[in-house]
């Protein structure tokens, strides 16, 4: 009787001791997985700092000026580029502000206009001068400009080309007197006449044509054959 107590006394204890080592394995289980979820996680992490860094370096060199400035120096609504020196100073000086290349580019497409504006105006002064300088001219301006013009006419219908007018006129270089002075003497040495000056040719010229420069300069550099 008491021998069957006891062995039915043992047996829970048996039982408690086969399911031990089974609950422990299970923990250590729990354990490793909980642990492996923690490591990717922080690896997660790692990798997305990584990338912010390198999304943080990128905007901060995009932020600060290249080595070298690559500017369009196209002007809107304008044949004309910017003048070269007038590009290389503004590097310099956008280069001592840090600024990147889309920042220093935005400015200078709000500043190419009004520079290109500042250029044209300077060279229309100065085409405004030569011309001045021509219409007062002792050789060939005064009263007997239009007639001098034509003779200097003369040699650029028989030696110049389209693309020479072109130049003379657009340049403004067709207004400086010297260049005036020699197609004239040149249209004087091929011309039947010796000198149009003082002749009727040169009266009747004077009554047809322009009276103002810039209107004998487009006679002048016009295609039309006299």
């Amino acid at each position: 009787m008491s021998e069957m107590l006891m062995t039915e006394a043992n047996q829970p204890n048996e039982g408690n001791a086969s399911q031990q080592p089974v609950e422990a394995a299970e923990t250590e289980q729990s354990v490793n997985v909980e642990d492996t979820g923690n490591q990717q996680q922080a690896e997660g992490v790692t990798d997305q700092q990584a990338q912010d860094g390198a999304a943080v370096e990128s905007d901060s060199n995009q932020d600060t000026a290249p080595e070298k400035y690559e500017f369009n120096t196209e002007v809107a609504d304008a044949p004309q580029v910017l003048d070269a020196e007038v590009v290389e100073a503004y590097g310099e000086v956008a280069k001592e502000l840090n600024l990147s290349q889309d920042a220093a580019q935005k400015v200078l497409d709000k500043m190419a206009p009004v520079i290109q504006a500042k250029q044209a105006k300077v060279l229309e002064g100065v085409k405004a001068e030569w011309g001045q300088q021509s219409s007062t001219d002792q050789e060939f301006g005064g009263e007997q400009l239009a007639g001098n013009l034509d003779v200097a006419k003369k040699s650029l219908d028989a030696f110049g080309t389209d693309a020479l007018r072109s130049l003379l006129h657009e340049s403004g270089l067709g207004n400086h007197p010297e260049v005036i002075r020699f197609m004239f003497r040149a249209g004087k040495a091929i011309s039947e006449d010796s000198y149009v000056g003082s002749s009727q040719g040169a009266e009747g010229a004077s009554r047809s044509a322009p009276k103002d420069f810039a209107g004998l300069a487009n006679a002048l550099y016009s295609n039309q054959q006299t």
